[in-house]
């Protein structure tokens, strides 16, 4: 018999938020501490929520923890909705002079080591104004941080430009350069770059982010056939390491690899590149007092109010 949900209860909503943290913590054992109660009573709950929706969330046992289909439909949902609610609670909390409450934020890859980031000056600026709204922070792909932005999972993002969303507002906050980089054991590492032509550059082994991003155009543009992928900037440097492949790092984070004569640029400017990174939420609907605090805080921070 096919079930209909209707109206959400609290109970519903409790149950939800047990769900929740079964999946996000891998299983009910692991989900005791998180919690603070026991297997069994966790057990009940994701059985009663099953009951309540009409279909199998997940199978649990000596096997492990393994999410259905439908479960992970359902976990996604329910993040949306509990974005949703959070926005509520800080439209009315909005109402009333100190703000309480969560922010949820998602950043790129490696920008702590930028000395354009102002990312941890805003978050001081933040905590000296709404020193009651608690923290999520999460390091996420650019592809991601953009869904999440438009689910509500997240409220405000740090991207990588210039690729645009209609659904999202931008703020341009810093830029990151970038440069084409070889290991110590690559062939091309002890030459000069006066004796190294842009197509013999381009014929090497590349190594390249396997998602959307700068990377990943820039070296499109350039010529470049990857060879390897790689998901964050720390596996882009370990495939330098290797010896086997180019690879584009921020200067920033290449630094200390550089420093120690593990890695060098190459190819120089033309194969350089500056990348913006913009501060993103979403147009609909407006911003919560929470989130229009940060927003301010990382114009504030980066010099640009």
């Amino acid at each position: 018999m096919q079930k209909i949900l209707g109206q959400l209860s609290d109970t519903d909503l409790r149950l939800l938020k047990v769900f929740r943290v079964v999946v996000e913590c891998g299983g009910i054992s692991a989900a005791e501490v998180e919690l603070n109660i026991g297997r069994s009573t966790i057990s009940r709950h994701v059985k009663d929520l099953e009951i309540r929706l009409g279909v199998t969330l997940c199978q649990r046992g000596r096997a492990g923890f393994v999410l259905s289909a439908e479960g992970q439909h359902i976990y996604q949902s329910s993040l949306r909705l509990m974005g949703a609610l959070d926005e509520f609670r800080a439209d009315v909390q909005g109402l009333h002079k100190e703000m309480t409450g969560n922010l949820a934020i998602a950043l790129f890859d490696k920008t702590v080591t930028n000395q354009e980031a102002k990312i941890s000056q805003a978050l001081q600026l933040f905590d000296q104004r709404a020193p009651k709204v608690s923290l999520d922070l999460y390091v996420e792909t650019l592809s991601v941080i953009e869904s999440g932005v438009i689910e509500g999972r997240y409220h405000v993002g740090v991207v990588p430009g210039p690729r645009q969303s209609a659904s999202l507002a931008y703020q341009w906050l810093f830029d990151e350069k970038m440069s084409l980089y070889c290991g110590y054991h690559h062939p091309l590492f002890k030459r000069s770059d006066i004796t190294i032509s842009e197509q013999e550059i381009v014929s090497q082994k590349y190594a390249g982010l396997g998602h959307n991003s700068p990377n990943m155009d820039t070296s499109q543009q350039k010529g470049f056939k990857r060879h390897a992928t790689a998901y964050d900037q720390e596996a882009v440097a370990t495939l330098l390491l290797s010896g086997s492949y180019l690879a584009y790092l921020p200067d920033h984070y290449a630094r200390s690899f550089v420093e120690q004569g593990l890695i060098r640029a190459i190819g120089g400017e033309v194969f350089s590149y500056d990348c913006p990174f913009l501060a993103v939420n979403r147009i609909s609907p407006k911003p919560s007092r929470i989130l229009a605090c940060f927003l301010e805080c990382l114009k504030q921070a980066h010099h640009l109010v």
